[in-house]
């Protein structure tokens, strides 16, 4: 799968009761993030927040994961810039967003994919989803708000020992621990494995 800016590496689709999906896809990468995909996420969440008939948003993963952090192979050019374009910048448009956002998390979210998944309102998960913070492990630092959201939802000790540590954490500890709102069974196809919200 080619993944050139003009291909739909996010699909965004709405219901009659409106709800508006957005689902990252790239499933043969796990939905790693690229800077094409960020942009279009970008893009998405501006479109659906002026969307009068949008009353709530949902953001999953196509294939086996939610989302394996940013691709590292475009590392490079996913950070370049990123500061100051905000036009782009999937968690900054996140954050304007006036409507409710859904996590809809299934196996897992990592670095990132963990930081997207908490630039949500709400986050529910399929049971034994791993949210893992690997940071530390890759020696870069947290730039769309892990450090900050995490201690303030957890505490910071706890926080740091996961960041740190870079300890897979499942749904269930997340629900307990207070980040993750609700955890489901897995619904399962021949083409998506995803969260039953």
């Amino acid at each position: 799968m080619s993944n050139a800016p003009s291909e739909n590496l996010v699909l965004v689709t709405r219901e009659p009761a409106g709800i508006a999906h957005v689902t990252l896809n790239r499933p043969k990468s796990l939905n790693a993030l690229t800077k094409p995909m960020l942009t279009q996420m970008a893009r998405a969440f501006r479109s659906l927040d002026s969307d009068d008939t949008v009353k709530v948003i949902i953001v999953s993963g196509s294939g086996r994961a939610f989302c394996a952090g940013v691709d590292l192979m475009s590392a490079e050019e996913v950070f370049k810039g990123a500061v100051n374009d905000v036009e782009v910048d999937a968690m900054v448009q996140m954050e304007l967003c006036r409507k409710p956002i859904v996590g809809a998390v299934h196996e897992f979210a990592a670095t990132a994919g963990f930081e997207l998944a908490l630039g949500c309102d709400i986050i529910v998960a399929s049971k034994g989803t791993l949210f893992i913070d690997s940071h530390a492990r890759i020696g870069i630092f947290p730039s769309w708000g892990l450090s900050q959201k995490l201690s303030r939802i957890i505490g910071p000790y706890k926080a740091r020992e996961i960041s740190f540590t870079g300890t897979p954490i499942t749904a269930e500890e997340g629900e307990k621990l207070g980040f993750v709102n609700h955890t489901v069974e897995a619904r399962k196809s021949s083409r998506n494995c995803q969260s039953d919200y």
